[in-house]
């Protein structure tokens, strides 16, 4: 979705171009839902955690860093970061990559509350202005056997999703509940704190 954002009435000022820093269909999705006009880069960055780096600092760390590596070729933009992880008992569950690595994942998980710490970025190329938070959701997973996994897994495969699930299809089967302040933050994008930063930045929404 490419274009700039302009006031349709003579003699105001243009508003900045909004580019999302991701190649996610989920966040490019989730961001047309806000009715505005984006181009999308990718950030290509190094995405590895620190020594010692705790999973919130990480996220709002590569969520920063994927926005000023965009804003770098974006020059009077605003430009949006996010990354997320997906923690169970204290430990960063990554991107599966295989099958046998999702249904280790999803019998780790099975029962137990698994937290997804989404961060977010929105950078202003122009003034170089950062707003960053961490945004945290809950999802409480059901009590899964081996063939309610076998089976998800067969449908979905959601090899390259953290936590081996897709929440915006079948993947909601797995869960018992969920708990948080956006559902947006879950996909990978939180929209309520974009919309409080764009705001900040002059950009109303609607």
């Amino acid at each position: 979705m490419n274009g700039t954002i302009t006031e349709g009435t003579a003699g105001k000022t243009a508003r900045p171009r909004i580019v999302l820093g991701s190649t996610s269909p989920f966040r490019r999705t989730l961001l047309e839902k806000l009715g505005i006009q984006f181009e999308v880069d990718s950030p290509e960055i190094d995405e590895q955690p620190q020594v010692g780096e705790e999973p919130e600092q990480l996220v709002v760390r590569l969520a920063r860093a994927k926005a000023e590596a965009v804003a770098a070729r974006h020059p009077d933009s605003l430009v949006i970061g996010s990354d997320q992880v997906a923690c169970i008992d204290g430990r960063i569950l990554g991107k599966p990559g295989s099958r046998e690595n999702a249904v280790a994942q999803l019998v780790a998980a099975s029962g137990k509350r698994v937290t997804f710490f989404t961060g977010l970025c929105l950078y202003n190329s122009t003034t170089s202005n950062a707003q960053a938070i961490c945004e945290p959701f809950y999802v409480h997973f059901r009590q899964l056997d081996q063939q309610q996994i076998e089976r998800y897994l067969d449908a979905e495969a959601p090899y390259n999703c953290a936590g081996s699930f897709k929440s915006e299809g079948l993947g909601i089967s797995l869960f018992s509940r969920l708990e948080g302040d956006d559902p947006n933050s879950l996909i990978g994008l939180p929209l309520i704190r974009l919309i409080a930063f764009l705001d900040a930045e002059g950009i109303g929404i609607p």
